[in-house]
């Protein structure tokens, strides 16, 4: 029987903010093309789509950039009678923990279809969804997703237009599977930047505190992947600055999470960021093809976050 190890950097459960509860402004469904799916957002404010299993469904899976692995929940394997083929180690963002793993065929969404997919088993209270596409299904394709209109796609580049009316297209390196963009600047210092359609969230890791020399004692906490209680510090990022643009006043929990060990990612400044700093732009998109992410910013600010243009040779 297989022992897997699998990274989930997203999966955060609703994130309590001890001082201040966080809003939450419900999406509401608008009429799309065809090629778009139109969104759901769940409680935790996360986008998914439907998808059929083997005909069946449909069911609803979560987008989720973060999770290294496509994944079913417990009752809906039980429901399909899916094959137990082995065992997996899930990576939290509080802990690992040892899973199921499940053969999955026939999964269908956006037009395609997926066969032969070792799905860890986890629970639906834990993941808010159905399941979950992860990076295994998503590796050739990109994710677009439109806030203004509450929208996401999957799909080729050039069938979701390409790069037309993006303002800033950023190259990003691949690390198991993810894209992390190297060159971006948290108040002046240098962090690595992973884009996470799975988190409420946006999170960084101890070593970005202490170049920060974040203080503030806010205490924020929330349930993984697994179901175990994450917990960590609330604070704000003056400015960061991705390629030719500036987010201010960005909130942030800092945690020593297991998720940046397994990444190679606790030493040096790293930073997930999550849904709740991505809704403070237009359109977000995530290449794996091309290794690009792409944004399109809004005329004003729709959030708490300022974002600003400083570069307009990045214009593309």
């Amino acid at each position: 029987m297989p022992l897997w190890t699998l990274v989930h950097v997203g999966l955060l459960g609703s994130l309590v903010l001890q001082s201040s509860p966080a809003p939450v402004d419900p999406l509401q469904p608008s009429t799309t093309p065809t090629e778009f799916i139109t969104s759901m957002q769940d409680r935790y404010d996360r986008m998914t789509v439907p998808v059929t299993i083997e005909g069946q469904g449909p069911y609803r899976f979560m987008i989720d950039t973060g999770s290294q692995a496509t994944v079913v929940t417990r009752a809906l394997s039980e429901k399909l009678q899916l094959p137990q083929i082995g065992n997996a180690t899930v990576v939290g963002m509080a802990s690992t923990a040892r899973v199921k793993l499940v053969a999955l065929d026939g999964l269908e969404f956006a037009a395609r279809v997926f066969d032969n997919i070792e799905a860890p088993q986890l629970e639906a209270y834990h993941i808010g969804a159905d399941g979950i596409l992860g990076l295994d299904s998503l590796q050739d394709m990109r994710v677009q997703i439109n806030f203004r209109e509450d929208t996401i796609a999957v799909d080729e580049a050039r069938r979701l237009g390409g790069n037309r009316g993006f303002e800033i297209v950023v190259r990003a390196r691949r690390k198991l599977g993810r894209l992390i963009i190297t060159d971006a600047q948290i108040d002046g210092v240098r962090t690595d930047v992973i884009l996470d359609t799975g988190a409420q969230w946006s999170i960084a890791n101890l070593a970005l505190k202490r170049k920060l020399r974040a203080n503030r004692s806010e205490v924020a906490s929330s349930m993984d992947v697994n179901g175990n209680l994450l917990t960590g510090t609330r604070d704000f990022a003056r400015v960061i600055k991705i390629k030719g643009m500036r987010l201010e006043n960005v909130p942030i929990v800092f945690t020593d999470s297991p998720a940046f060990d397994a990444l190679e990612l606790s030493e040096k400044p790293a930073l997930i960021l999550g849904m709740s700093s991505l809704r403070a732009f237009d359109r977000v998109a995530i290449d794996f093809s091309s290794r690009e992410v792409l944004f399109d910013l809004p005329p004003s600010s729709q959030t708490n976050i300022e974002i600003r243009m400083i570069d307009k040779a990045s214009i593309l």
